[in-house]
């Protein structure tokens, strides 16, 4: 049989979802993060308890949500929670996990999404931060969902709208947030990254299917390491890339 075409997107949705297996409760945020959730939930981890920013607790996301504050983050939800309630959760450390994206990233896993270039005459004002700065200085673990492009991995962004390691080992704890929190993934359509505790600088640890080194060297722009053992991860299965189009994002909303 010919092999299956699959887009980055796809990709790089799968490689995420795939992290969630064993975890309890994940911070989901809009678009992409919404699909790796929904797939964890039906295949690697049933259980999962996703969690919306707006109040909507446990949704089986049995339909796509818009948006984070959207009426189907509660459909069939477990409780409806308010913003602030939200936030005190992951500030009592009752979530595991987050799913987070943002127009660039860094090698200490700092994400930007407020401008690019300087703060006060940007070429582009972006969105901001939303509960990003929140998710990633709360919850236990991050992971990071990027599309893998230069100009998005950079060697300092241009505003650290949500704090990975700032600039390395220790920098979070002398900034108030809890030790052993931070990014723990950075999963890309190309590759996937780690954040070791004795550099917390990002390494290479796994390539896509297909997917050369080199590739992603020239779409990064910063130095890495490389784990000595690069894991080559498996491609989508024809189950998960039929979950996806045809049960998750039949109407090719965010795919």
């Amino acid at each position: 049989m010919p092999a299956l075409e699959v887009s980055a997107v796809e990709t790089l949705i799968v490689s995420a979802a795939r992290l969630m297996t064993g975890r309890t409760t994940v911070f989901v945020g809009t678009g992409l993060p919404m699909l790796a959730a929904a797939l964890a939930k039906k295949t690697c981890a049933p259980d999962l308890v996703c969690i919306f920013e707006f109040g909507g607790i446990g949704s089986p996301l049995d339909h796509l949500p818009l948006g984070v504050g959207e009426a189907r983050t509660f459909e069939r939800a477990y409780a409806a929670e308010g913003l602030t309630g939200i936030m005190e959760t992951a500030q009592r450390g009752l979530i595991m996990d987050g799913f987070l994206g943002g127009a660039q990233v860094d090698p200490w896993g700092n994400l930007n999404t407020t401008v690019i270039g300087a703060h006060d005459d940007p070429k582009v004002r972006l969105p901001g931060s939303g509960g990003a700065n929140d998710v990633g200085s709360l919850v236990w673990r991050t992971i990071i969902l990027m599309r893998h492009e230069k100009k998005r991995f950079v060697e300092n962004v241009d505003f650290i709208t949500t704090p990975g390691y700032l600039d390395g080992p220790g920098a979070r704890e002398r900034a108030g947030l809890a030790p052993d929190t931070g990014p723990h993934r950075l999963v890309t359509d190309l590759a996937v990254f780690d954040f070791p505790p004795e550099t917390r600088r990002a390494r290479l640890v796994a390539l896509q299917p297909g997917v050369a080194e080199t590739q992603v060297r020239a779409e990064t722009g910063f130095s890495f390491p490389v784990l000595p053992a690069l894991e080559r991860l498996p491609a989508p299965t024809p189950h998960e890339l039929s979950l996806l189009r045809d049960t998750i994002d039949p109407e090719k909303v965010f795919l």
